[in-house]
């Protein structure tokens, strides 16, 4: 209750701020960036506070104190134009939003308790196929914050700051330390999010259409359930193979029609493979939408109050999520080089109000960024040149021809972008046009972390704008099909093309679920929660399901690969000396002075990973915790 109380108050607080000072705002507007605001400060000034009173109750206390102080700052700053009231047309879109929004909200929900470490019982904790990776790197995250002392630690790497952009874990951590127990302070705020996601994708289509309430619900449906034409590879000649690529869909881990690597397509679905396992990128959307939202209505109205509301939001930006910071920042640049070559009457204008967001930006974000993006990824030389991202894996040359390769991954959708791209200037969104352009450009030339494939999460930016023409022309061709009787039957099929492998992919996470923690794994956990100090240091394998770190929270020497490879980090000292003491550990007793370690643990991992010497273990150091698979040894340092 405590947990729901504390985001009550800062989503009342968001809801006050932008009251006075966007009242121009529609109230659907208004509810909408009340509610995303509140949560950005509920992330964002916790771990502002903890830099002075560490990540504790206290420093939350402090930090509600702080939001009502903004909220009368605020209040007394306030644009005191009449607020705009409901009308007709906002009825009518809270409606058509509600049709859309509270359906896949259902559905997150559903998957959020499914796919966040859901007890059964016999103990055990299980998941769904897409948290399957992530979900206990994130654990770690949530975890090892609480009362920690900031900057934050990476828990998952001995003696290394947490360059990962952690605020919506921290987000969890908050709801941990205000009673909830592990699973709902990870569903709780995660479905919250998604949500927001959801109504802000709505609301930003509805900016950019207008009142046409259908165009934005197909938009929404194109991006939500989007998938390409992965479809087609798992139909085709199904009948004599007994429909077993059908089948295994639904029944083999990561078969889905819209995430094949070994076919090229790699366009995965937003809701299965991004929002549900992807926490940083989840807290990023819901926080970035709104700020695209204010970005274009702050050029469009030439608005100076609204473009510094915006660049105080996109500073809070980068430790929610880098990818959706660096997008808007290219989208930006995009828009007002739109705006400067459009609004010949306002180019003083745009630049005043430009130079002013970026100055801001420059002065409270820059320095976020350079202490974390761009220390991995320059200084870790993650930084390089390839066209045409993953069709062209490796600088190797193109897998398939360049407009197929969109082609089969966006889908249909990715045609109807292009023709509306053509008419963008009478349709209106030239600028809209400009600031994909840009994006698009970056993505499809520079690769910034390790993964190639993490370009996608600019991707799914300019796919978010994509959707909405695509709607667009869609909607202008049924117009001028009219009188066809068929053209609701190719309106239809187009949609069911458009949407089959997304529609698809989310059934296949319906249906998943996979033990992630044995029950002796939680039981191991628990006892290293309540019986060893938080900043103990653990000895163990580098396997991912390692409830050390994502249970207990606790630090260890060297996580696995999948986290620690992908994030930049040089771990191979970390984990050869691991191996270097699991194997013999007589001959290496100084690994654990240098580690500071404090306890050794060993599993089925460890025994699986390396050749554990454990019958010298057991003679030298205090067995103080076993289960039938865990055993802990205590170090008498």
């Amino acid at each position: 209750m405590a947990a729901i109380l504390y985001t009550i108050l800062f989503i009342l607080g968001g809801a006050a701020i932008i009251r006075a000072q966007l009242p121009g705002k529609s109230p659907l507007v208004r509810a909408f960036l009340g509610l995303a605001l509140g949560l950005l400060l509920e992330m964002q000034l916790p771990a502002l506070c903890a830099y002075a009173f560490d990540f504790t109750l206290k420093a939350h206390y402090v930090a509600a104190v702080l939001m009502m102080a903004l909220v009368g700052v605020s209040f007394a700053l306030r644009d005191k134009t009449p607020a705009k009231g409901m009308t007709y047309e906002d009825r009518r879109q809270l409606a058509a939003m509600a049709l859309v929004v509270i359906p896949l909200t259902v559905l997150s929900a559903y998957l959020q308790h499914t796919h966040m470490i859901m007890p059964e019982g016999d103990g055990s904790y299980w998941c769904g196929q897409s948290t399957y990776g992530d979900l206990c790197m994130h654990l770690s995250f949530i975890t090892s914050m609480r009362d920690m002392t900031f900057p934050p630690a990476y828990n998952l790497l001995y003696d290394t700051p947490l360059n990962y952009p952690y605020l919506a874990d921290s987000l969890s951590t908050t709801m941990l330390m205000l009673g909830m127990d592990i699973q709902m302070a990870v569903v709780f705020p995660g479905t919250l999010l998604m949500a927001l996601t959801y109504a802000g994708y709505m609301l930003l289509a509805q900016q950019i259409l207008g009142g046409r309430n259908k165009a934005v619900a197909v938009a929404a449906l194109l991006f939500f359930f989007n998938g390409g034409l992965g479809f087609l590879y798992d139909f085709d000649l199904a009948g004599r193979d007994g429909f077993e690529k059908v089948r295994e869909i639904f029944t083999g881990y990561y078969k889905t029609p819209a995430n094949q690597p070994e076919l090229n397509l790699r366009f995965s679905n937003v809701i299965a493979d991004l929002l549900v396992p992807q926490r940083a990128l989840m807290g990023g959307w819901a926080m970035g939408i709104p700020a695209l939202m204010l970005l274009i209505s702050s050029l469009r109205e030439r608005s100076m109050r609204q473009t510094l509301v915006l660049a105080l939001w996109a500073c809070c930006l980068p430790m929610v999520h880098t990818h959706t910071f660096l997008a808007l920042g290219l989208f930006s640049g995009g828009m007002v080089l739109a705006h400067l070559i459009s609004d010949g009457d306002d180019r003083k204008g745009v630049l005043l109000r430009a130079g002013a967001y970026l100055g801001i930006v420059l002065a409270l974000a820059l320095p976020q960024v350079i202490g974390t993006a761009v220390e991995q990824t320059i200084e870790g030389g993650s930084l390089r040149f390839q066209f045409n991202w993953v069709n062209n894996s490796g600088g190797r040359g193109m897998i398939d021809g360049y407009l197929w390769f969109w082609i089969k991954n966006a889908g249909l959708p990715f045609i109807l972008m292009l023709c509306a791209a053509l008419e963008s200037r009478r349709r209106g969104y030239g600028d809209i046009v400009m600031g994909m352009a840009a994006i698009f450009i970056v993505a499809e030339t520079i690769l910034f972390q390790p993964n190639e494939y993490d370009n996608n999460k600019l991707f799914y930016i300019w796919y978010m704008f994509a959707a909405i023409l695509a709607a667009d022309y869609g909607s202008v061709i049924m117009q001028r099909l009219a009188g066809l009787r068929g053209r609701y039957v190719l309106c239809a099929l187009f949609l069911f093309v458009s949407v089959f492998s997304g529609a698809l992919s989310i059934a296949r996470e319906v249906v998943s679920g996979y033990q992630l923690f044995s029950r002796t794994a939680v039981e191991a956990g628990a006892w290293i929660e309540e019986n060893t100090d938080r900043d103990a240091v653990f000895m163990t394998g580098q396997q991912h399901i390692n409830p050390v770190c994502s249970l207990a929270g606790r630090q260890i020497i060297c996580g696995s690969d999948l986290y620690v490879f992908f994030h930049g980090l040089d771990y191979r000292a970390h984990a050869g000396a691991c191996q270097a003491f699991y194997e013999h550990p007589d001959l290496n007793a100084h690994v654990l002075e240098r580690y500071e370690v404090d306890y050794i643990y060993v599993s089925d991992y460890e025994r699986a990973e390396f050749e554990v010497d454990l019958t010298y273990i057991d003679e030298h150091y205090d067995l103080v915790y076993q289960n039938p698979d865990v055993r802990i040894y205590e170090v008498d340092r």
